[in-house]
């Protein structure tokens, strides 16, 4: 974190406890300088950024949105300023898009400790500056104690991609990856949440250089956040009219993370991930991506393969089974 962050977030601290009736423009400007950066973006004290650009030459703009609530706001590997971050950056990036720019909406209980503000928005500005992505507008709300759980916060993104990736793109034949073992990011969220020991990290993270060293081999991608690996496997299944075949015995998940969800009773494939993206390649590409994550020093998962048919199945020592979408209730505040 650079001392230009640093001492606004403290100047934000020290006016915060201070009083006066602009008290909540000056930490408006504050919060503004912490995550100010220089770029293309123009009017950012304006109701909205405009982008300074001749033309997008044959590129696509891609616009997501996403909104983040998670008990607890802090975990090992992160907290909910991160993957706020790191969550809408791996939404346009899984969409072959570069991003440009972000917005930031708070909503925050009234009485939140600000010096848990000072730390969500250190970790979200953190994030922003070592991507380059800038945060461009934003809008913060208090709400009245006890009708909000402590904060809530909303990134929208625009980026721009030469080749989009859609969810469609899988065709038979394709075997299906991850960048690392999946659900770490519930597994240590569940631990921290039932008081369980373990030496787990959440996977939360960009991966916007490793995704871009591959892009021309991908045929398809999707970031398995809520709703986990079933989740993001039905609706690639779904889109593309293929069926995804999943081996059991491929090490998609660490041990630790099996170990609690054996223990509350949860699929472990409906843990969510806020750093992992999943994707598909052509088998005579398997080597190539190999050799790209090597050199990266970054880890690569094989453990699935398309097939001509429909559906998401799980070859088990038992036999085959069908992988559905998380029925019913899904891990609260996960994301």
């Amino acid at each position: 974190m650079s001392n230009i962050v640093l001492n606004n977030m403290n100047k934000f601290i020290n006016l915060a406890h201070g009083s006066g009736g602009n008290e909540s423009d000056e930490l408006i400007t504050i919060l503004k300088k912490t995550l100010k950066q220089n770029s293309a973006w123009r009017n950012q004290n304006d109701d909205g950024a405009t982008l300074v650009t001749t033309n997008f030459k044959n590129q696509k703009l891609v616009f997501t949105t996403d909104s983040f609530v998670i008990n607890p706001l802090f975990f090992r590997g992160g907290n909910i300023g991160k993957i706020a971050a790191c969550g809408t950056i791996n939404d346009l990036t899984v969409m072959g898009a570069k991003p440009l720019g972000l917005s930031l909406s708070l909503i925050i209980e009234e009485g939140f400790p600000v010096s848990d503000l000072n730390k969500i928005m250190a970790s979200l500005a953190q994030i922003c500056h070592q991507e380059k992505v800038p945060v461009v507008t934003g809008d913060t709300k208090v709400m009245e104690k006890g009708k909000l759980d402590k904060i809530m916060i909303n990134t929208s993104g625009v980026g721009l991609a030469k080749r989009v990736i859609s969810d469609s793109g899988l065709k038979p034949g394709d075997l299906i990856c991850a960048n690392g073992t999946l659900g770490d990011h519930g597994s240590v969220i569940l631990a921290n949440r039932f008081n369980y020991q373990t030496r787990l990290k959440s996977d939360s993270a960009t991966f916007i250089k490793e995704f871009f060293k591959i892009i021309n081999l991908v045929s398809a991608a999707k970031d398995p956040t809520r709703g986990g690996l079933s989740q993001c496997l039905n609706e690639l299944a779904e889109k593309s009219r293929v069926k995804i075949f999943v081996d059991e015995k491929n090490k998609i998940f660490k041990k630790e993370s099996l170990a609690i969800a054996g223990l509350l009773g949860i699929s472990e494939y409906s843990l969510p991930s806020e750093g992992r993206f999943v994707f598909g390649i052509k088998k005579s590409n398997l080597n190539k991506v190999k050799n790209i994550f090597k050199k990266q020093k970054k880890d690569l998962v094989v453990f699935g393969e398309v097939q001509i048919g429909r559906g998401v199945f799980i070859k088990t020592k038992f036999g085959e089974r069908p992988l559905e979408k998380p029925r019913g209730k899904l891990i609260p505040r996960i994301c």
